[in-house]
């Protein structure tokens, strides 16, 4: 027999019903086909962590934050570097040539 595979929406909706009091909790295992040993799992893990799910508001606020700073910093890099490449290609190395004018005669034996 395969195992059947519920999703976290699923279980929720399950587990929600069951805690309303609006139907008979037999029924409601016969109605999802779900062992008692299971609803009461999914219950307990729901109760515990029924917590977090207002604790995701603050969590994306910092998450926004941090990525809102990521954004600045890759421009800022992308700026530097633009600005560091143009520095390079502008820069010219001197180069000596015999008949060069900044060469002076007595630099040269």
């Amino acid at each position: 027999m395969q195992k059947r595979q519920w999703t976290s929406k699923q279980k929720s909706q399950i587990v929600l019903e069951g805690l309303s009091g609006q139907s008979d909790i037999t029924k409601l295992y016969q109605k999802y086909q779900v062992s008692q040993t299971q609803y009461y799992k999914w219950r307990d893990q729901f109760l515990q962590n029924c917590h977090s799910t207002f604790e995701i508001k603050k969590q994306s606020q910092k998450e926004q934050h941090l990525e809102s700073k990521v954004v600045k910093l890759t421009k800022i890099i992308g700026d530097l570097t633009i600005e560091f490449k143009k520095a390079i290609t502008n820069y010219e190395t001197p180069t000596l040539s015999i008949n060069s004018p900044t060469r002076s005669k007595n630099s040269w034996p």
